[in-house]
This record gives C-alpha cells, structure tokens and sequence, in this order.
C-alpha cells in the first residue's frame, strides 16, 4: 500500500471499532466508539479502547488502548455484559467524562478521566436529585446510546431506541444535567419522534431509531442519528439544545442509497445495516464518521469517514462512500491498494443489508486482532468490487492478486456499467497469485471496478496500478 494516505476504513483492517464518536481536543482527533470482534456473534463484545491521530496527519492512527474495561462497572464485576455505543465530553472541570450504557440495564453510567485517553475511572449513574437513576423512574424510556454536550456548567444528555411498531418508546429525548455531570436538572423531554411516531412530521420515512449524536458549529446544534431504515445517518438542526429540531435530510447510507451520481438512487452498492457516526471539525474540513459492516454479519464493524460540507443555510448534501475519505482527495494512481478499501461491493442482484451466502464480503486470515490485511471472499460471478478515487496519470497495467478455487476473467471498469477497459483472467490456486494486464486509462481522476465474470468462488487481495 502506497504510504502517507489516509483511507476507508481509516483504522487498520483487523480492528473493529464501530459508532465512532470523533472529538478533537488540543492537536488530535480522538475516536470513541464500542469495540466488536472479528467473527464476533454479538455487538460490542470488547473492553472500550481509544484510537487517535494528529490533526495534521490523518493517515497517522495510533491506538492509545484500552481506556475502559467492561469490568469496571459495579454493575458488571462478572464482565457478563457489553458495553454499547458511548460519548464523551470535557465537563466544568476540564476532565474528560465518558457516558455509556450496558446492554441488559436501561440506566446511563459515566466514568471520568484527567487526560482523553488514559484509563477512566467509574464515577456514578446518571440519577435524579431523589437518587433513582435514570431509565428506571415510572414514565422514563429506557436508556440507549447516549450522546453528550457540554456548555458552560451544563450538560446536555441525549438517550433513545426505538424499534419499528413500539409506540413505548417515542423518541430520541435530552435531560440536563448539573455539572457533577451525574444529578439531572431538567428531567426527559423529546425532541424528535421515534419510528412509531413520525408519519405525518416533517420526520416521516426518516424517523429516528437509535444513534444519537450532538455537536454545535456556530449557532446551529447539530443533532445525528440512525432513523427507521437504519443504514443511514440522518441529521436535524436547531438553534436550542433542547427543542425545536427540524429535519435536515440524509447525510450518508452505508449501503449508498440516495446517491444517484453513478448508479440510480435506489439501488444499493454495497451491504448496509445499522449506522452510528458523529460530526467533527478537524482543520477547516468538516467529516462525518459512520460504520461499515463486514465478515458477511451485523456483527464485525468498522469505522469509515467522508467529508461534508455545511452550508450557509445550516442544510448538509448527502455524500457517497469512498475508500478515500480522509485523505484530503483522491488517492494516487500508483501502487498496490489492498481489496478491503473498496466501498461499493454488490452483485447483479443487489441487496440493501448484509448476509446471503452469495454475497461477496471483507474478511481475513487469522483471528481477532490478528494483525492480517482483510481481503474480499465470496468473489463468484457477477461480483463488483469498487474503490474511489484515484488520481491516475500514465497508468498502463494493472494486476490483480487472487486465489482460490475460481477460473474466470476480472472485468476493470470506472464506472459500473462503462467499458471494460482491461481483463485479467484468472486460474484455480490455493495461493495467493498476481495478474497482470494493459489497460487502457487516460489521465484524470476516476473509480475503479472490478468485475469476476467465471465459475467457482475466488478471493481478491489488493490490485496494483503500474505507471
């Protein structure tokens, strides 16, 4: 792989960070998210770690470690529970305040650290001024994914899931809390309905199901969330914290429904599932993080990045996935690229969610945490694998490594439905082996997609563009 770029995902292919909450304090961007597992059975099955990069370089990701282990909770001495989506934000103090929820309790823990990434230490349960605990007060909906914003001596915690057809739960809803950061304020009031809820709002076909995220730019509060469909982060905007919210739009789908620039709106280009991502200013470029799903499950996710542009009239366009999204632009047209940055992957029956035993998928030798490159398996015929974009000038091969019990011919296009512009044809082998044919390519900036048109099921490593 060519060095000093950044791409999609943006952590190495072996870690499994999803629900990414990005923050920068002082010169880096810390990410916060819950940690899955590769060839995990269920979400979040891992201790809470921390990755961050400096502002200036964010293809520099240093995993800082486990900040906070699942143990740590009084409530989970014997580690039987995960520890799902969580924020963080700097309080009054100046410390550093990790909120996040257990999976089988509806109350909101938060733990506290001097420094972004060093190992926080529990601190108590989001409660009322009576000392009953949040989720757990007659009338209160459970606690899920919280989501926190500090300003001044208050803070500002959003909470909320809501399942198709379950009108018990009515909406994401935001509670003030003092600036112990633990006692309430002000108690639950909803500010955008749940999916039981939305028909005839302006939130309708788009209503909010679970993923809250909150940031502020100028005067605008910004608040992000995962709605009904699930593979999409959608966004409403306010001048409070605490009401009037109004329904901006989509900002990104995770299986690119809604971009219509290389394919019609409605067809999926990669395998979608659930969403969770967060906002964040890094530099002069704004991005929106969200989660990719692999390993052919709901349960293997890994955090990607796109940039965004928020206009003068607070609205966000929806971008498309890319495999390049922090890199500040396209990639350069030259080098070895690895198969696990692509992020269009469909065959000639697409499907919005992933699974299907004949659904290509990124997967990878080894086990968990094993320091191996992903690569795409399930590779039969018809299946597309797509990276964007790459910076191309005087390309004049390109090469392909595969292996596996496959023979057939690998279609390169830069566009889904354009010319074929090389083909590698490929042979049965139980190793890895490389290909190399001319292709045809003008200088600009293009996508790059890889067809397998043949029999059998093959693996696709990386590909090289040859100058």
């Amino acid at each position: 792989m060519t060095d000093n770029q950044a791409f999609n995902p943006y952590l190495p292919s072996w870690e499994f960070i999803p629900d990414g909450e990005p923050h920068v304090y002082g010169d880096r961007v810390y990410v916060y998210g819950s940690h899955d597992f590769y060839n995990g059975y269920v979400f979040c099955m891992g201790d809470y770690l921390c990755w961050s990069a400096p502002v200036s370089d964010l293809s520099d990701w240093r995993c800082d470690g486990v900040i906070y282990p699942r143990t740590e909770d009084p409530l989970n001495k014997d580690g039987k529970m995960c520890l799902y989506a969580p924020d963080v934000t700097v309080g009054p103090d100046g410390r550093y305040y990790l909120f996040y929820v257990l999976d089988k309790v509806s109350v909101v823990s938060v733990a506290v650290c001097d420094t972004p990434s060093g190992k926080f230490d529990f601190l108590g349960y989001v409660s009322y001024p009576d000392g009953t605990r949040l989720g757990e007060k007659e009338g209160d909906e459970p606690s899920f994914d919280p989501a926190v914003i500090t300003e001044g001596d208050v803070t500002y915690l959003y909470l909320g899931f809501c399942g198709r057809g379950d009108r018990s739960r009515t909406g994401c809803m935001v509670s003030v809390l003092e600036k112990d950061m633990l006692t309430i304020r002000s108690a639950p009031t909803r500010i955008v309905p749940g999916s039981a809820y939305g028909d005839g709002t302006e939130f309708e076909g788009h209503a909010f199901f679970e993923a809250p995220s909150i940031r502020k730019f100028g005067d605008r509060y910004y608040f992000v969330y995962s709605s009904q469909v699930m593979h999409e982060l959608c966004y409403a905007v306010s001048n409070s914290p605490t009401a009037g919210f109004k329904y901006g739009g989509v900002i990104v789908s995770n299986c690119d429904i809604g971009i219509d620039t290389y394919k019609p709106a409605d067809m999926p280009s990669a395998y979608g599932a659930n969403n969770h991502g967060g906002i964040a200013k890094i530099g002069d470029q704004y991005y929106i993080f969200y989660h990719r799903h692999t390993n052919g499950t709901w349960y293997s996710r890994q955090g990607c990045a796109e940039p965004i542009t928020l206009l003068e009239d607070g609205s966000i366009p929806q971008v498309e996935m890319t495999s390049c999204g922090l890199n500040g632009g396209p990639l350069r047209g030259e080098g070895t690229y690895p198969a696990y940055l692509a992020c269009n992957l469909f065959t000639d029956k697409p499907s919005m969610y992933v699974g299907g035993e004949n659904c290509p998928k990124i997967m990878q030798d080894g086990r968990d945490n094993d320091p191996e490159d992903g690569y795409i398996a399930n590779f039969t015929h018809s299946a597309t694998a797509g990276f964007k974009y790459f910076d191309c000038k005087n390309v004049n091969s390109i090469a392909v490594t595969t292996r596996g019990y496959a023979g057939g011919d690998i279609e390169v296009r830069t566009s889904i439905d354009g010319e074929v512009l090389a083909t590698l044809h490929t042979d049965f082998t139980n190793v890895w082996e490389t290909y190399t044919a001319p292709i045809r390519l003008a200088d600009g900036v293009y996508a790059l997609y890889f067809t397998y048109r043949g029999d059998g099921n093959a693996m696709m490593k990386s590909f090289s563009l040859i100058c």
